[in-house]
């Protein structure tokens, strides 16, 4: 059975990411109406999620604002070449910062990584 969710968001924005994300998983399905929903993400859990971005990782430690900001350029669907441009890094760097985040996160690939981030709160929505 999958997971009902209504987004609740007024930034259009924020709303494309975060539909864009949850449409990603399987097991989630959009709905168009609150009373039809299992979850109904709202304004207050987005800004709550965004405001724990230094919290601790899975077991891991803390990622570094480095790790961060790759993991949410991933989190944009960037990949590493277009990560390393914008971070003004090579690739081997961006590896390097994806090998630890992944690491940290207790995670295996860039998918996992995302959705824990999100989870967690370390992606902002």
């Amino acid at each position: 059975m999958k997971l009902r969710v209504y987004l609740d968001l007024s930034n259009v924005a924020t709303r494309r990411r975060v539909a864009a994300l949850l449409r990603a998983d399987g097991e989630v399905a959009l709905v168009g109406v609150a009373e039809d929903a299992d979850l109904v993400v709202s304004e207050r859990v987005v800004s709550t999620a965004a405001s724990g971005a230094l919290a601790q990782a899975g077991g891991g430690g803390a990622l570094s604002g480095r790790e961060l900001d790759v993991l949410r350029l991933v989190a944009r669907g960037l990949a590493n070449k277009e990560i390393a441009a914008d971070l003004g890094i090579t690739t081997h760097t961006v590896k390097y910062h994806l090998a630890a985040v992944l690491e940290k996160l207790g995670v295996r690939s860039r998918t996992e990584a995302v959705s824990l981030g999100v989870r967690k709160g370390l992606v902002p929505l």
